[in-house]
């Protein structure tokens, strides 16, 4: 379970009836990589609804807007085979305007944060799909 079949999936262990696991990313929406890309880096990814930003989203301060998103989000991964793990919300905190990736953050606030993040979470869960957190902290270092 500590190495991977490809760039986004675990090898299976059939004598111990453990599947391939695809991962994928999801920062604002789904990102899947297809089959081919494996091998060739330069083919296409499946396409997908790419929703606002979390920064953008969080300019609402609607949880309930996010359940929603999630469910979306997780209706798509059902849609496309990845039923175990969904990369993302990104819960690292924007402490510099100038972060290369803190559009895929919430806000500077953590209980903001912590709000529209577990709601986003709940809807991806509730079609089924399971979520990974990530970035929780130190990844704000930028060379600016």
């Amino acid at each position: 379970l500590l190495s991977g079949a490809s760039v986004w999936t675990t090898k299976s262990i059939p004598r111990l009836g453990i599947p391939t696991v695809w991962f994928c990313d999801g920062p604002n929406g789904l990102r899947k990589q297809d089959d081919e890309w494996v091998t060739n880096i330069s083919s296409g990814r499946v396409k997908a609804t790419c929703f606002p930003t979390a920064s953008c989203m969080a300019c609402s301060w609607d949880v309930e807007l996010l359940n929603q998103v999630g469910e979306a989000i997780g209706r798509e991964c059902r849609n496309q085979d990845v039923p175990m793990v969904l990369l993302g919300p990104g819960i690292n905190l924007i402490r510099h305007p100038c972060g290369g990736r803190s559009f895929e953050y919430f806000s500077e606030d953590p209980i903001l944060t912590g709000h529209l993040a577990s709601n986003l979470i709940q809807g991806v869960q509730s079609q089924g799909v399971g979520t990974s957190v990530k970035h929780f902290f130190s990844n704000n270092q930028e060379s600016w």
